[in-house]
């Protein structure tokens, strides 16, 4: 057998393209000037917590990825630094947005903005 060593296959789930969009990442806030009236409310009805909405992990998404990503979808972001990890699609973005996420922040949090951050459908 000359020593060489059998590797399994990886048992990982690898999405393939179609579930992968390069995406810019923006952030925002609970309040009237970046939401619209009623700013602890989701566009899929979702209550926000007033006190930490971040906690929800909720992401907002452009018509063009919503069209993609129906509301309570599991996402992952990645190559997002401190914004990595699993968020939940709850909201949308005003409709001049494409390909562009935004992630829900407490409203003491700085705001970012990210280009090439990688989100994947799970």
């Amino acid at each position: 057998m000359g020593g060489e060593r059998r590797v399994r296959p990886s048992l990982t789930h690898s999405p393939s393209p179609a579930n992968e969009w390069k995406v810019t990442l923006t952030t925002y806030t609970v309040s009237v000037d970046q939401t619209d009236s009623t700013p602890l409310q989701t566009a899929s009805g979702f209550k926000l917590d007033s006190l930490n909405p971040r906690r929800h992990k909720v992401i907002a998404v452009s018509w063009d990825l919503k069209r993609k990503l129906k509301f309570g979808s599991r996402v992952r972001v990645k190559r997002a630094g401190r914004f990595n990890g699993i968020y939940y699609v709850r909201d949308v973005m005003n409709k001049r947005f494409k390909n562009k996420i935004d992630i829900l922040i407490n409203p003491e949090d700085k705001h970012t903005k990210l280009k090439n951050v990688l989100l994947i459908k799970i």
